[in-house]
This record gives C-alpha cells, sequence and structure tokens, in this order.
C-alpha cells in the first residue's frame, strides 16, 4: 500500500536548471509555517542531490523523492527555527578569471566538474574530472586527500555544496569556482 504524503504547498521548478529550484524552494519555505510540507515539481536532474544537500545545510527535513515521467517531485518539511541552521558557504572561492589563469600557468591541481554528465560531455574544461555532485558522497575514494581541487559546476551552487561535502570529509584544498561554467571563456572541449 503506497502512502500519500499531504503537502500545503507545490512549487513548479519544471524546466528550471541550476540553481532555481533551490533558489525558489528557499523562498517557498520562508513563507511557510514550521511543519509545513513543499512539494517541489523539477525536471532538472541535479535538483536531486542539490535540494538534498540544501535541505541538509539548512535543517529542513527532506522527506523523499518520487520520479514520474522525467519530473522529480521533491518533499521537504520546514523544520522549526530552533531546528534550521544558517546558510552557509565553502569559504576558498576563485573567480573563472583565476581558474582560467592558473590553467594557462600550468600547476598542481585538478579541475572536478559536479555538473550531470550530459551537461559535461557538450561543454567542459579540457581534463576535468566528471563526479556528478549525487554521485560525489559515493566516489569519495577515487579522489586522493593530499591533491588540490578547483570545483566548476553552471553557477557556483553545486560546487559549493560539494566543497562543503569535501570539507567536511577531510579534504583541506578545495576551492569553489565562481561562477562557473555559465559564464566561462577559457578553453573547453566536448564529446564528439
Amino acid at each position: 500500500m503506497t502512502a500519500i504524503i499531504q503537502t500545503n504547498q507545490t512549487l513548479d521548478c519544471e524546466g528550471l536548471a541550476c540553481p532555481m529550484p533551490v533558489v525558489k524552494t528557499k523562498k517557498a519555505i520562508e513563507e511557510m509555517n514550521a511543519g509545513e510540507v513543499l512539494e517541489v515539481r523539477a525536471t532538472d536532474k541535479g535538483s536531486v542531490a542539490d535540494l538534498q544537500s540544501w535541505a541538509n545545510r539548512t535543517g529542513h527535513q527532506y522527506i523523499g523523492l518520487k520520479e514520474e515521467g522525467g519530473v522529480f517531485r521533491h518533499f521537504l518539511r520546514k523544520s522549526s527555527e530552533n531546528e534550521t541552521k544558517p546558510e552557509t558557504k565553502h569559504p576558498h572561492v576563485i573567480s573563472n578569471e583565476e581558474l582560467n589563469r592558473k590553467l594557462a600557468a600550468g600547476g598542481n591541481f585538478k579541475v572536478l566538474d559536479v555538473r550531470e554528465p550530459a551537461e559535461y560531455s557538450f561543454n567542459r574544461i579540457p581534463g576535468a574530472i566528471s563526479i556528478p555532485m549525487g554521485e560525489l558522497e559515493q566516489k569519495l575514494d577515487s579522489l586522493p586527500k593530499d591533491e588540490e581541487y578547483l570545483v566548476v559546476c553552471r553557477t557556483g551552487t553545486r560546487s559549493d555544496l560539494a566543497c562543503q561535502l569535501l570539507s567536511e570529509r577531510g579534504y583541506s584544498k578545495v576551492t569553489n569556482v565562481v561562477p562557473g561554467m555559465s559564464a566561462w571563456e577559457g578553453p573547453t572541449e566536448r564529446d564528439e
């Protein structure tokens, strides 16, 4: 028997890409009462990791996910004021221009791209390692902790979450690249 999830509000984020599902969810949650449940409907596959990470970072409860015909239905419960945490940002950030200069100069660092595989295959920084944000925690063993990682996504939101996760797991040399691939003007490559 399938339980029916009672929601107080539904938020339509279909057709929107990162960071908009998180931005709209944050605004909707702020206007709700503690204990109420928000359903967020999104088509961006990245919204799965994004909304789960956002809820974890802020103290709101990510209840679960249902996928129906390419639409991800996320269910989040607004926590009470004493359960929430202030939203934090990763403290180490560089601009696209700074990353481009570092790439031109060479050096001992890795570019980690946490976007979805389709985003990565059509436009990426040459040599970037692809590990989508939703798979990062399971693939940490493939990333040596003593390396320096410059983390990129489309807008700097997912990469911020990735940097926070890496830092929490003992990676000391991680930097978020902002604004990321949406404004990248350096060299790129793509799958043929």
